[in-house]
């Protein structure tokens, strides 16, 4: 019979963990940015402030293009995201303006926003927003860091990365040069400029702070679970280690035995 091995066992699983570990901090690829976020690790989290600022920063700058249909305003205040107070969400959603309807009289009408409501979409249909945009798609940003490859450093790669083109390289009108770009061209003109918003607490709002700011909140709202899949996690890793040490002591247990009796 083959003796229980548990240094091969010990060996197993901590090439296990390390390939959790890898799987939560991978960024894009070796061209991009690469930002120490907050939240990647298995034990990471959001930053408040910074998911508060980035909400600021959507609503101010991205929410003219970009809809965020997956969204509502009431997640707003769920743990694990920017918990604004009851309060707030309400005033948040409150200051948006939601057709609905139809009334008695069979017509559509406005009303103020309410926590239930899905995030606006800034316009009416696909057709409306390419014809608004110059006949591009501006993207639905509630799950874009997760579809995009390079994830988070993407995102904020390309914000950062808009800049004058090289002499050899021509764009056509309504085209712009991007170095994190996939084929370096976006239709998009570069969203951020310094002060464009003004932080409520005060944080100065440059670029470099408004594209971690917007960052972080987009990949929040990807995966708004992501501070209890942490959790859970880490409670999976803790159980394992315990099972692993049980299994090693009762085998050694038994290996005892059988050593004693041969």
């Amino acid at each position: 019979m083959k003796r229980f091995n548990f240094k091969n066992l010990l060996v197993i699983f901590i090439l296990f963990l390390a390939s959790i570990s890898n799987s939560f901090s991978a960024g894009g690829g070796g061209e991009l940015l690469k930002v120490d976020w907050s939240f990647k690790g298995i034990t990471g989290k959001f930053d408040r402030a910074s998911l508060q600022r980035g909400f600021q920063v959507y609503k101010e700058v991205c929410a003219s293009c970009h809809s965020m249909q997956y969204l509502s305003y009431r997640n707003l205040g769920e743990p694990g995201g920017p918990e604004f107070s009851e309060q707030e969400v309400k005033a948040i959603a409150a200051s948006i303006e939601i057709e609905d309807g139809p009334d008695e009289q069979g017509e559509m009408f406005t009303r103020p926003g309410r926590p239930a409501d899905k995030f606006k979409n800034p316009y009416p249909n696909v057709k409306a927003s390419i014809a608004a945009n110059g006949g591009a798609y501006p993207p639905d940003m509630s799950v874009l860091v997760k579809a995009r490859p390079g994830g988070s450093n993407y995102i904020y790669s390309v914000l950062m990365g808009y800049e004058d083109p090289p002499a050899d390289i021509t764009l056509d009108d309504g085209v712009y040069y991007n170095k994190y770009m996939i084929g370096n061209k976006i239709k998009m003109a570069s969203p951020l400029s310094d002060d464009i918003v003004e932080y409520s607490d005060g944080t100065q709002a440059t670029v470099d702070q408004m594209a971690k700011d917007v960052t972080t909140f987009l990949s929040w709202a990807a995966e708004p679970e992501l501070e209890e899949r942490h959790r859970t996690g880490v409670k999976v890793i803790i159980y394992l280690i315990l099972l692993t040490t049980l299994v090693y002591l009762s085998m050694k247990k038994i290996w005892s035995r059988v050593d004693s009796e041969v």
